[in-house]
């Protein structure tokens, strides 16, 4: 028993570096296609965007203070998107690498031709991943933004902050 309980101590961070793998594999299969727009945001820049607000904001803003606390639990932002692509085949083909079993779905909406799926990835309470993946007929993006979270904290990022993908977050919570 206890050598199965090893193993598996052992195994986790191998399966979670393994699906942040399928994360970047895809984006890096896709980012030199000139059909995508890609963005990614390092967290060395998210650290800087903190600082810069916390430097610039005047003593006791409790609105200021509150957004750089969030901002600083971003620990990086990928984005791919494409227009004119096959937007539906790319969705399939993105949740199809995805370990569903350390995923966990918040939305899935499907509407006349496009298809969009946010999803978490926690541990220990704590989210560590929301991914976005969007297809249509002729469109594609799929956003990654990694750090360490609690679902109060990336409520308040959509309604807060213009980050990437959280304006889609929060109009599709509303729905």
């Amino acid at each position: 028993m206890k050598k199965i309980l090893l193993l598996i101590v052992l195994l986790v961070p191998v399966l979670v570096q393994a699906q942040e793998d399928a994360i970047e594999r895809f984006y890096s299969k896709y980012m030199d296609d000139e059909r995508f727009s890609r963005v990614f945001i390092s967290p060395k820049m998210m650290q800087m965007a903190g600082g810069f607000l916390n430097a610039n904001s005047p003593e006791g803003d409790e609105d200021a203070e509150e957004l750089f606390s969030l901002i600083s639990k971003v620990r990086g932002i990928r984005i791919l998107s494409g227009e004119q692509v096959t937007g539906l085949s790319m969705f399939d083909e993105a949740i199809g690498l995805l370990n569903r079993n350390q995923y966990e779905e918040l939305m899935d909406i499907r509407d006349k031709g496009s298809s969009l799926k946010f999803m978490v990835r926690e541990e220990r309470g704590r989210i560590k991943e929301l991914l976005m993946i969007s297809g249509a007929t002729n469109e594609f993006t799929l956003m990654s933004m990694l750090g360490d979270f609690t679902y109060q904290d990336l409520n308040m990022l959509s309604e807060k902050t213009n980050l990437p993908g959280m304006k889609e977050y929060g109009q599709a919570k509303k729905e």
